[in-house]
């Protein structure tokens, strides 16, 4: 027997028998041509194109699922995109190649810079940039692409990896359960299979080297477990743990309609987070009451070239139709630190510290105020919020407010409709921000507090260094004073406080900071059914009690180990979580 452990991507345990795919790469033909024949090859990819886009939407009318449509809409856009579509053409029409040969090199110089930003999101979207170009090179050589789609009996799949097109291409009836060597959470194929209700687990490292054609195997996609040839005794024991998972999920289900509400009729809103417009579905399926994080700055990121207002309005105007009337809180560009887009110079010793967020959007205001403009004109299309990131001081606030009314101002004059009443708020998260809360809170209708970056910024930890990880504390003393502080001073100028950072979803802290006073958590909607539960589970008033306990602690190991206890003593389920 043989254990791979990788990342739980699809719920579920699945066995049957392995059927092992590896993906070859699609080997482009690598040809000059004359300057005489760039426009015959120009009219073939063309038609390559339109052929690959009829390919795709024929997948789309075939009755699939939201989340399914929405990631093959983004393959879509793409293929419509002109800066990816003239990118190909500008090469050819250069370099005097062939068109085969342009779409590999445009594709690889545009995954490189998706892989190179080190973000996982956007590293799995060069997947989808590769699955782009595989449509395209097979319209070209006349093929269908790489497909399963008449399996003889049910089979657990075993792959080096997996294209979004391939899954849509395969007999998913068949297809008990997916282990891929690769890939990540966020990618549009961990979407998919989760779409698809298939038990998954990615980055199960050799598995697929590993196992043959016909072994048993057990796919565990609640642990990311891949069993390869399980004795009895663990095949058992799988039974049993599929069972308990299904009794839990059934229970979380109920969850979905139900308000957030405490025991003694406290209320609290759930709200979530979100990067991309696919992730839109599994917030309306988990019953979140708006979008408290939309991530703008991964519009940017996602591109070789920036957003064109157009484009952005799209996105936005997307996100609110479909989720209206829910508000849903946009935070503007949040590039710099950890999140790099090409071009822009943002290539600093100390990033963390340096030109981002709203340094870097007061500084190249052609770029902010485009954005700002594509939000005005989303703003009549359903009940948009907006958020300034990393707000340091009144100075900042001030200044942004001020463009922000300049750009209104215009679409006033240029007759651009837009809501008049759309809320703005601040971004709560480095501690001179914290300290002046009372000062900021005159000037906007909500704060957000960013627990990611206000955690290290106050700690002075970098999160992303592994040696000194561990002093990365949610709960040390000096950051939940902050966030006690923080609400304390917004509620005495009667405005609302969130929280919107990986805190919100620990089910950890969510009742420690119910009690602390916050108004609405946002957190990722798969974490979202699970913090409703333990709220709908206590009263507000034993939350206060708890927050009252917690901050009068002097250590995060004692804060830590104090909650754990109490967490346990009123949950028998929470050992589960």
């Amino acid at each position: 027997m043989r254990i791979f452990k990788g990342i739980a991507a699809s719920d579920g345990v699945a066995k049957g028998k392995a059927l092992v795919h590896h993906s070859a790469a699609v080997a482009a033909e690598k040809r000059h041509i004359l300057a005489d024949g760039v426009e015959e090859e120009l009219s073939k990819f063309r038609e390559a194109v339109t052929t690959a886009r009829d390919h795709l939407q024929e997948h789309y009318n075939s009755g699939i699922t939201k989340e399914s449509k929405d990631i093959l809409e983004t393959h879509l856009m793409m293929l419509e995109d002109p800066e990816y579509i003239d990118q190909i053409e500008k090469y050819i029409t250069t370099n005097l190649v062939c068109s085969q040969w342009a779409i590999e090199s445009v594709t690889t110089d545009m995954v490189a810079l998706l892989k190179q930003t080190g973000d996982e999101m956007l590293s799995e979207r060069a997947l989808d940039v590769q699955d782009i170009s595989m449509h395209l090179m097979d319209a070209i050589k006349g093929e269908g692409g790489k497909q399963m789609s008449d399996l003889d009996g049910d089979v657990i799949l075993v792959a080096d990896s997996l294209m979004p097109s391939e899954l849509f291409s395969m007999d998913k009836t068949h297809i008990l359960g997916i282990s891929l060597d690769g890939g990540g959470r966020t990618s549009h194929v961990a979407i998919l299979v989760r779409a698809f209700n298939i038990p998954t687990v990615l980055a199960a490292g050799g598995a697929s080297k590993t196992v043959k054609d016909g072994d048993e195997i057990i796919i565990d996609g609640s642990y990311g477990e891949v069993y390869i040839r399980p004795d009895l005794t663990v095949a058992q024991m799988l039974d049993e743990r599929f069972a308990l998972w299904q009794e839990h999920e059934a229970e979380l289900q109920k969850m979905v309609k139900l308000p957030t509400v405490m025991t003694d009729g406290h209320s609290m809103q759930l709200k979530a987070n979100i990067q991309t417009c696919i992730e839109v579905g599994a917030v309306q399926e988990c019953g979140a009451s708006g979008i408290g994080l939309f991530r703008s700055e991964f519009l940017f990121m996602e591109s070789l070239e920036l957003p064109s207002e157009e484009r952005q309005f799209n996105a936005y105007k997307q996100v609110l139709e479909s989720m209206s009337p829910k508000p849903v809180t946009i935070r503007t560009i949040d590039i710099g630190g950890d999140k790099i887009v090409s071009g822009l110079g943002i290539d600093e010793e100390n990033p963390v510290l340096g030109w981002r967020a709203v340094r870097f959007c007061l500084s190249r205001k052609d770029i902010f105020t485009v954005q700002l403009r594509a939000l005005l004109r989303a703003s009549v299309y359903g009940k948009l919020q907006i958020m300034f990131p990393m707000i340091s001081g009144i100075e900042e606030l001030n200044a942004v407010l001020h463009l922000f009314e300049h750009v209104k101002d215009d679409c006033r004059r240029e007759q651009i409709p837009f809501d008049p009443d759309i809320k703005v708020g601040s971004m709560i998260e480095v501690p001179s921000a914290a300290l002046c809360a009372d000062i900021l809170a005159k000037k906007v209708d909500f704060f957000s507090i960013g627990t990611n970056d206000l955690i290290q910024y106050t700690i002075a930890v970098d999160r992303g260094n592994e040696k000194i990880a561990y002093l990365y504390q949610p709960f040390h003393p000096g950051v939940l004073r902050s966030i006690q502080m923080i609400v304390e001073k917004a509620h005495q100028n009667n405005i609302p406080v969130s929280l919107c950072g990986e805190m919100a979803s620990d089910p950890l802290c969510s009742v420690l900071l119910a009690g602390m006073g916050m108004d609405e958590l946002s957190m990722g909607s798969q974490s979202l059914l699970q913090v409703r539960k333990l709220l709908r589970s206590v009263s507000y008033e034993e939350a206060q009690g708890l927050a009252q306990q917690v901050l009068k602690m002097d250590s995060y190991l004692a804060i830590n180990t104090f909650i754990r206890e109490w967490m346990y003593d009123r949950f028998d389920h929470f050992t589960t979580i």
